[in-house]
């Protein structure tokens, strides 16, 4: 996990949420740290900041939990080969 994007994760959890990022393993829904409105306004950040290419309708939650697994989502190795994007969602 690279700790680099994880602090990346956390300012923008403080410059665009407003909210200070929990801990990178704890899970952002569970603890109600992420609401459904932030959790778009999240998806849209990725997309901007780390040109992420989202598919609304096939968006695997699990992989969105924590910080750690977002990390690991924009991680130049989670990139799609074919296309040079990073995908969020499943497939």
């Amino acid at each position: 996990m690279s700790e680099a994007l994880i602090q990346q994760l956390r300012e923008l959890f403080v410059e665009v949420l407003h909210i200070e990022a929990p801990s990178a393993e704890t899970d952002l829904f569970e603890s109600g740290t992420l609401d459904s409105l932030q959790l778009v306004e999240l998806l849209l950040e990725l997309e901007r900041r780390f040109g992420v290419r989202l598919a609304i309708e096939s968006i695997d939650l699990d992989r969105l939990r924590t910080l750690a697994r977002i990390a690991r989502l924009l991680a130049p190795d989670a990139a799609d080969s074919s296309h040079g994007e990073r995908k969020v969602a499943n497939g």
